[in-house]
């Protein structure tokens, strides 16, 4: 074996680990990629031979490189659709059961999460990430948003207040709430304005990501939200029920290619959010465990 394979053979070791940071990181698993094959190219560059942790390490490469693409977005020009962005997402067809299928779910994070996630400082995200899911000590983090200890714990902790509510479903809120979900779609096919006012929160958002077009949109407030619901009575919709970052939702078709993929977020049994993925090229390159039918 020669020095490049072992290296690979080493760095394969923690790759699922440092794609799962990423993408906690970043929401996107493009971006993820790329930060992780960045990590790659500077653990081949360096000599690594007195790193007693190299997981740790990695994971400190990786992060720096996560940061610096979060800086990159908050120096962007705002962008009016950026408030519809969706993160991508981690979907499976309901009822399908496989291990690749469970890998997926085990590595998910509710999408309300990464949702607020994306609200946050590039430094408060950061140490949130690293410590809360990850259990990097604050005076490691420390050394990468170049702060002291004791204000990288302020930063994970003001994070903390903001995504708190936020939390992934566990099994038993996700069949719960899959009957919220039910009677909102049930309200909607049957025309009940007032029974769709039902299941929705008086402040739910709408975001509807379609890309860079003006389809792209946010809605807030539940009549607002309820106008807009009328178009599941359009028969030609099929819906197929979806886990989607551990939380219920829909793959929504016609003429059997995926148009949309809706992610609910219920609290209290009334829905809070609904976040729609309807760009065609995320949607052409999103995996979907279990899926059966066309994309496009």
């Amino acid at each position: 074996m020669n020095e490049t394979d072992w290296l690979a053979q080493q760095f394969e070791q923690h790759r699922a680990h440092l794609h799962a940071v990423a993408y906690r990181m970043l929401g996107s698993f493009a971006e993820a990629d790329d930060a992780v094959q960045e990590a790659w190219v500077r653990f081949r560059r360096t000599d690594t031979t007195n790193v007693d942790n190299l997981g740790g390490w990695l994971t400190t490469v990786a992060s720096r490189v996560c940061l610096n693409l979060l800086r990159s977005r908050a120096t962007r020009p705002e962008d009016p659709l950026d408030d519809a962005h969706v993160p991508d997402l981690i979907v499976s067809i309901e009822g399908t059961t496989n291990p690749e299928t469970e890998a997926l779910l085990a590595d998910s994070v509710g999408l309300a999460l990464l949702v607020v996630l994306d609200t946050l400082p590039p430094a408060e995200r950061m140490a949130f990430v690293l410590h809360d899911m990850f259990g990097v000590s604050f005076e490691e983090i420390a050394t990468i948003v170049d702060r002291s200890p004791t204000a990288s714990r302020q930063l994970a902790s003001r994070a903390r207040r903001r995504v708190r509510g936020a939390a992934p479903a566990t099994a038993h809120d996700v069949e719960r709430r899959r009957r919220v979900v039910d009677a909102f779609f049930a309200a909607a096919r049957g025309g009940s304005f007032e029974a769709l006012i039902a299941v929705l929160d008086p402040d739910i958002v709408l975001r509807a990501d379609f890309g860079a077009t003006a389809a792209s949109a946010v809605v807030r407030g539940a009549e607002a939200v309820a106008g807009r619901a009328v178009m599941f009575a359009d028969p030609s919709r099929v819906l197929t029920p979806a886990v989607i970052n551990g939380g219920p939702g829909v793959v929504v078709a016609v003429d059997g290619r995926v148009v949309s993929v809706m992610a609910f977020t219920v609290i209290d049994d009334r829905i809070t959010a609904i976040d729609t993925l309807g760009d065609p090229e995320r949607l052409a390159a999103l995996e979907i465990a279990g899926l059966d039918i066309h994309r496009g």
